[in-house]
């Protein structure tokens, strides 16, 4: 790529983007997410030093600002003072990620929220005396939040509470990093699939958070366009009668999502129009799995491109590879492998990991966020070995963002194919030993893919 051309890409993509990007003076952390016009491209030690400086304001902002941590912190005998430099970011405190399913119902849950917000905790009502954990949801985003939650197969949540200026942070940092590591592909006026419910009728992360896509790309159609509530994951991840109605009376409509997936694509490769199909894959497996049976196929070319989100589960017993997804991708719809990548995040943080072209290793935005591979006596490994993935998320700015996860993967210090600085992580994300199948990919599937394959 030329400089000037990507900077013309990346300012034409900002423009766009206007309302996510806070208004100046900038924290350190906003610098190290918005002054990057390529995440990928910033050298070692700038990088590093833009990710110290975010960090060490987060750590101390919450330090300060938040009782809770501020005790776990004492707890553990660190202090801001105790961060001089990057080589002491690993001193830092980390939340277990399973500390966001530990909470009350009703207006308990209302007060275990508050308690966990850095900062003042915006004034809320709420009419009932036992609220549903949505109406409580509701009436902090009412209030100017943007709470989500994702959840594991035990059905029980996590929820995050993230203010707007933090969701629009997440939101803005993972349109930036698949738009940048798939230039020159995107332009404004192509036609987009959205593979995952509604923004504007979930409070489910995966889906909330693709909220931005509508601004990135001017024609839009979602695939789940109905309300999720907390109750009906809650139902379609566990088993039994209520679950087995719930399924069934899904089903029809999910067939139909399928149907109406397919006359999308026959209408826009008659047209020949650019597309992108954004979200769970397992829903464009059963909408190729139909097409197969069809015997039909598409040859969209570079006029198409493929991000998807986690979930590469299909059945309770089937699993498909991230690499016969994309080799499928491009027998059935005929989009080149290199615009078809993964991507990678969670609910608990604003990082988004994205697969390079070349190779599809998945690239830490490295000059803001900064993971950690831990053993199983939770200290930190060198490059190259396998353990549990946490992270310090300066982006966070309504919670601490410095987590430990349940997924275990292997970190690479450079990316084998491609010569883009900073680490990667393998492409295949694995559970810890004796986590739980979790994400807002799972509870989807849960809630679709099962009557999907009936």
């Amino acid at each position: 790529m030329t400089e000037i051309a990507f900077r013309e890409y990346i300012g034409k993509f900002n423009k766009r983007m206007e309302k996510y990007i806070p208004g100046e003076p900038w924290s350190p952390a906003d610098e190290a997410l918005y002054k990057p016009e390529n995440l990928f491209e910033v050298p070692g030690k700038e990088a590093d030093e833009m990710r110290f400086r975010a960090i060490k304001y987060a750590f101390s902002r919450h330090y300060e600002k938040n009782p809770f941590y501020r005790n776990f912190c004492d707890e553990n005998g660190v202090s801001p003072q105790d961060i001089k430099g990057i080589e002491d970011l690993a001193k830092i405190p980390l939340i277990p990620d399973k500390f966001f399913k530990d909470y009350p119902s009703g207006n308990e849950f209302a007060a275990w929220l508050s308690g966990l917000v850095t900062g003042k905790t915006p004034d809320i009502s709420i009419g009932k005396k036992n609220p549903t954990y949505d109406e409580v949801i509701n009436a902090f985003n009412s209030a100017g939040m943007e709470i989500a939650y994702s959840s594991g197969t035990s059905g029980r949540h996590t929820f995050i509470p993230r203010d707007r200026k933090t969701f629009y942070a997440s939101e803005y940092a993972l349109a930036k990093t698949v738009i940048t590591m798939i230039y020159p592909f995107w332009q404004y006026d192509m036609d987009g699939y959205l593979m995952m419910p509604n923004p504007h009728k979930t409070n489910v992360y995966a889906g909330k958070v693709c909220s931005m896509y509508f601004d990135a790309i001017e024609n839009v159609e979602v695939a789940i366009d109905r309300d999720i509530p907390a109750d009906m994951i809650k139902e379609a991840m566990g088993t039994g009668i209520k679950s087995s109605m719930l399924k069934f009376a899904l089903k029809r409509g999910n067939k139909k999502m399928v149907n109406r997936m397919i006359k999308w694509l026959r209408e826009k490769e008659k047209e020949g129009r650019k597309i992108s199909m954004i979200g769970l894959p397992f829903i464009l497996h059963f909408v190729m799995k139909e097409l197969e049976e069809r015997g039909e196929t598409f040859d969209f070319g570079e006029n198409g491109a493929v991000a998807t989100g986690g979930g590469w589960k299909i059945y309770e017993n089937e699993r498909v590879s991230v690499e016969k997804f994309r080799k499928r991708v491009n027998e059935i719809l005929g989009i080149p492998e290199e615009n078809c990548l993964d991507v990678y995040g969670m609910v608990e943080g604003n990082g988004w990991m994205v697969q390079c072209p070349e190779g599809h290793y998945l690239h830490v935005p490295h000059s803001y966020f900064h993971p950690l591979i831990l053993n199983d006596e939770y200290e930190v490994v060198e490059y190259g070995e396998w353990g549990r993935f946490a992270f310090l998320d300066p982006l966070a700015e309504s919670y601490p963002g410095f987590i430990i996860s349940g997924d275990r993967v292997r970190m690479l210090e450079h990316c084998p194919v491609c010569d883009r600085p900073g680490p990667v992580l393998e492409p295949e994300i694995k559970r810890a030993h004796g986590e739980e199948m979790r994400g807002c990919a799972e509870e989807m599937r849960r809630v679709l893919s099962m009557d999907l394959g009936g």
